[in-house]
């Protein structure tokens, strides 16, 4: 049944507005019917009729200071918003007349589609609900004393590489042109994150934004780049705070993962705005991020940057419309090739050996997933870089004992070590499931349990003790033990560990994003400035596959070819040798 203007008014339009805060019934905040001054036509001295010289606009919210904020035109559910359009903005040109002050803001409704539209700046937009009376006041705060962002300064403490620069200063032209969506490409390691952070830095200095959201996959994730903007924007006030759970609505940089941010926007008992944020940052946006949160992307409509480390030849299309970027060209790329081959390199590369194992030489069939399990995954509506490997007959083959016996002993011997030449640098072992993940560390402390267990941990993302100071994780990235993490999804992306040396493909990965965020957790070059003793330098990282994941995704890496590193025992005794060489030669057999 349709509804009437009326009806729609009362039972949708008012309703909207109370969510966001408006009592439609407080002359201090709404006047319904505003009485709006027209000029009479030509030769006509009197009115004719009760509304001559009077426009009626059906809602028009108010500022703290009782000046008209923002006018709604409402139309009847059957009708189409837009029909409101001209009508709104015709309103809120005579209100500035009539009144003088600043031009209110525009909206069109027919109840169940809203309109904004931000006269003389940017183009109407939908969106999902109105904004609050403090979201307006924010807006017309920025509009009256936002900077151009062309001449705007950029903090090269904070992203100083010539690349950093060049994508924030596109992205800040994008801006200044009234675009709303931009996509960066980087390689991981290439520093987004301060680039992300170098840019709100700027935005907010140039006051074009006070509120700010970045978004990640997951808590790990939450927590750097809380650490990160704590060190690059200090005076900021950040959510959330150790153990704060309620959002806050008095800081300015939000950092969430989406989980939460789906569990805020859902919750009607604390109410979060969808104009709450100035500008969001979705980081590592590609399409299975879209397929489960979407609904936080569509709530929150402002201005948005998606970064990715998806090298932009295998970047969904779907990922380009949603930044509408046409032709599929990003607003910036810097590809790990070109990282590599500056000078000096801004990453560092790797080389890869294969270790072969009994499945392995059965073929790369072994290696694909069952119909029936892809079924499964499909009814879960997951996508393939999603499969859970827990109970499945891969899983059966991946957790092998002596396939992973074989694999710990070859890690040892081949892999790259610390100054010593004695234990394993740095290493990241992707598992399957849990239960692989546990028979690794079980091996580990069979087959070498001088180490009494410290040298290889198991970091899951559901359990306690891996996160906060002190946790698993704190230890892998500052303590010299434990050398090897052993990780189940975890450690797959955006975990910053520079010492990182060693990454180990237990399993096999179908995911060609995914795979190359795995690659991403080695390539980071050290800080020389802050040189830790299990790791004084890095020039080059080893992959070593079990899985043929490099011949999977058709990728020919260079092979091992690493200078040999003798244990510190070997190489005193080698001195101690020499030594004795040397006197017997010189005829000093006594020294000898």
């Amino acid at each position: 049944m349709t509804k009437t203007e009326a009806q729609t008014r009362s039972e949708l339009i008012d309703r909207l507005l109370a969510q966001s805060g408006w009592n439609v019934k407080d002359p201090t905040q709404v006047i319904e019917e505003f009485d709006i001054l027209t000029p009479l036509p030509e030769k006509v001295a009197e009115p004719r009729t009760r509304y001559e010289g009077h426009q009626f606009s059906d809602y028009v919210l108010l500022g703290k200071d009782r000046k008209p904020l923002a006018v709604i035109e409402a139309k009847k559910t059957a009708r189409d918003a837009a029909l409101g359009r001209e009508q709104a903005k015709q309103y809120c040109y005579n209100i500035q007349k009539q009144l003088g002050g600043e031009l209110p803001f525009c909206f069109y409704t027919n109840g169940h589609e809203t309109y904004f539209w931000d006269l003389e700046n940017t183009p109407p937009r939908k969106v999902v609900g109105f904004p609050t009376r403090g979201d307006l006041e924010r807006f017309a705060y920025i509009r009256r004393n936002r900077k151009p962002l062309t001449q705007e300064f950029i903090n090269t403490a904070i992203a100083g590489r010539d690349y950093q620069i060049r994508a924030i200063r596109s992205v800040l032209e994008g801006i200044e042109q009234k675009k709303r969506d931009f996509l960066l490409v980087m390689a991981t390691g290439t520093g987004k994150t301060r680039t992300c952070i170098a840019m709100v830095d700027a935005l907010m200095r140039a006051g074009h934004a006070e509120k700010v959201l970045f978004l990640v996959d997951r808590i790990a994730l939450r927590e750097q780049a809380l650490t990160a903007f704590k060190e690059h924007m200090p005076n900021e006030p950040r959510w959330p705070n150790a153990g704060e759970k309620l959002i806050a609505t008095d800081r300015r940089v939000y950092v969430a993962t989406y989980p939460t941010m789906l569990n805020i926007i859902r919750d009607e008992s604390q109410h979060l705005s969808p104009h709450f944020f100035d500008f969001i940052v979705v980081d590592e946006s590609h399409r299975s991020i879209y397929n489960t949160f979407g609904e936080v992307l569509d709530y929150f409509k402002t201005i948005t940057l998606g970064l990715t480390a998806t090298p932009t030849d295998i970047i969904d299309h779907n990922t380009f419309q949603l930044f509408h970027c046409e032709d599929g060209l990003p607003t910036f790329a810097y590809t790990f090739e070109e990282a590599v081959n500056n000078v000096p390199p801004y990453l560092c590369n790797f080389q890869v050996m294969k270790i072969q194992t009994k499945f392995q030489m059965e073929g790369i069939s072994k290696r694909t997933i069952t119909l029936e399990d892809q079924k499964k995954l499909i009814l879960q509506g997951k996508e393939v870089e999603e499969i859970n490997f827990e109970g499945s007959q891969l899983e059966k083959q991946v957790i092998n004992k002596g396939t992973n016996t074989l694999i710990v002993k070859e890690f040892m011997e081949e892999s790259i070590k610390d100054a010593n030449g004695v234990l394993p640098g740095k290493t990241i072992f992707f598992c399957a499931t849990k239960a692989h993940a546990r028979r690794m560390e079980e091996i580990f402390d069979k087959l070498y349990p001088q180490y009494r267990g410290e040298l290889a941990k198991v970091l899951v993302s559901d359990d306690p003790r891996v996160y906060g100071k002190g946790g698993l994780l704190d230890q892998f990235t500052h303590n010299d033990m434990p050398r090897i993490a052993i990780s189940v999804d975890m450690l797959d992306t955006g975990i910053d560990v520079r010492e990182i040396v060693n990454l180990v493909f237990a399993k096999p990965v179908y995911s060609y994003t995914k795979f190359w965020q795995m690659v991403g957790r080695g390539t980071r070059l050290l800080e020389t400035s802050k040189p830790k003793p299990w790791c004084l330098e890095k020039d080059v990282f080893l992959i070593l596959d079990c899985w043929d994941n490099f011949e999977y995704f058709k990728l020919n890496p260079k092979g091992k070819e690493l200078k040999t590193q003798l244990p510190l025992p070997v190489r005193l005794v080698g001195l101690r040798l020499d030594k004795i060489e040397k006197a017997n030669d010189s005829g000093h057999t006594d020294i000898a």
